[in-house]
């Protein structure tokens, strides 16, 4: 087993203080080559005015500045946008794996807080939360109007501290209310456990600095549990909404020899960069099969068109977010930082996943004891975010469900538990047969 390590750039894959002559210079100076939109900035200064002199409550140049700059960045994409200091803060102490909350992954629809994933074990996931919930309230306070920062704000608070959430979900006859807790967010990134006959298990909610060491750990232990050697692992990541690239290059390098991982390309020389295995196979050539969902964004899907295009590993479960763009947090000497899409990524066989996803090897739906699913129901994804990306036109997903199983069939029966990872199971067991009948 190889120990691998690199040095990557913190670049995210999962929602300023100036007067108006110093930007009006700053962007002189930038765009030497070209005139000023002078119409445009008139009318910006004319609508600065007017809220100034006519708007019903005061507000500082400051505030509307900062307004002003976070309408820029939102407009351009729903991932770019303007931190803060304390945001800015959050989201560091969030990629190395613990933060205060619920423990949900949010992004905005029509105004409203739309769930993208909530994250294992944490009182979003224990209290029900579904990828694809629309939250319309917190507590009192109706969503429609703030900024995604300002929901997130009141979604946090201290720890034992309790939250009302009103949601609509695609299949309830009317909105519903979940009570959650808050607590301290401990997001462990990878779990694992032996499923039957040495067969390893490997779940990973969420790509942070740590994922990798910590894989590799979990892989060693499992292998000494099975006496030496896996027969094969399932690696878990559904409604796994993404993090840091390095996590993702660093998990894919895991169980490849050699060859691209992925690239990434966009306007600037140095958004242009290509990731390459390093020798060393941590399962050493044996099966490996990926559980994918709706939920799986991002960093997630770069470790899944990797696996899928070096044909090193069987892609199962149904389409995923199809989010394909990296951003960089660029620091402000101010203060805060801008989150900015920068490039785009791209498989080693050259598929750009945005606002397309990655399509399984093989489609399984989870049993409708696992999940509901209503027939009309449209996951959340990429494309479906106000100003994505574009890149082709989605075909809706045809969604599936069982007859209600007994008690007595659900006990200790893995097929009722989790069908889609009992039938990731029996795949790896028919690799494993096909490969000795192949030696």
């Amino acid at each position: 087993m190889k120990a691998k390590t690199r040095s990557v750039t913190l670049v995210l894959l999962g929602a300023v203080v100036g007067g108006s002559l110093t930007i009006g210079q700053h962007v002189m100076g930038a765009r030497s080559a070209n005139e000023l939109p002078l119409e445009q900035m008139r009318t910006f200064t004319d609508v600065f005015t007017r809220i100034k002199n006519d708007y019903v409550e005061e507000v500082s140049d400051e505030d509307l500045l900062e307004y002003a700059i976070r309408g820029m960045l939102n407009g351009l994409d729903p991932h770019s946008a303007y931190l803060n200091t304390e945001e800015f803060n959050e989201l560091r102490i969030g990629t190395t794996g613990e933060f205060g909350g619920l423990g949900i992954e949010v992004g905005m629809e029509d105004g409203f807080v739309k769930v993208v994933s909530p994250i294992d074990g944490t009182p979003a996931a224990r209290a029900g939360i579904l990828s694809g919930d629309l939250i319309i309230r917190l507590d009192d306070t109706p969503v429609k109007g703030l900024s995604l920062n300002d929901a997130v704000k009141l979604m946090r608070g201290k720890p034992g501290s309790k939250l009302t959430l009103t949601i609509i979900r695609e299949g309830a006859d009317k909105p519903l209310t979940i009570d959650i807790k808050r607590d301290i967010i401990k997001v462990t990134s990878v779990r694992n456990r032996m499923l039957d006959d040495n067969y390893g298990y490997l779940r990973i909610s969420n790509f942070q600095t740590k994922t990798t060491t910590d894989l590799l750990k979990a892989v060693k232990s499992m292998k000494e549990e099975a006496g030496g050697s896996l027969k094969g692992l399932v690696l878990d990541l559904r409604n796994n909404p993404g993090g840091v690239l390095s996590g993702a290059v660093g998990v894919s390098d895991a169980f490849l020899n050699d060859g691209m991982i992925v690239y990434t390309d966009g306007r600037e020389e140095d958004s242009k960069l290509r990731y390459d295995a390093t020798d060393g196979d941590v399962l050493d050539g044996a099966p490996l099969v990926i559980l994918v969902n709706g939920g799986s964004a991002s960093a997630s899907e770069i470790v899944a068109g990797a696996m899928q295009d070096h044909g090193r590993g069987i892609i199962l479960g149904s389409k995923t977010f199809g989010k394909g763009s990296v951003q960089t947090i660029q620091d402000l000497p101010a203060g805060g930082a801008v989150k900015l899409t920068t490039s785009r990524y791209y498989t080693p066989g050259g598929r750009s996943i945005q606002s397309l996803g990655i399509e399984p090897d093989i489609i399984t739906k989870p049993g409708s004891w696992i999940r509901p699913e209503n027939e009309s129901f449209s996951a959340l994804t990429e494309s479906s975010l106000p100003g994505a990306l574009s890149n082709t036109t989605l075909e809706e997903e045809e969604q599936t469900g069982d007859e209600e199983p007994t008690d007595e069939e659900k006990e200790d029966n893995l097929v009722y538990d989790d069908y889609q990872l009992y039938e990731a199971l029996n795949l790896l067991k028919g690799l494993t047969i096909l490969s000795k009948k192949s030696s």
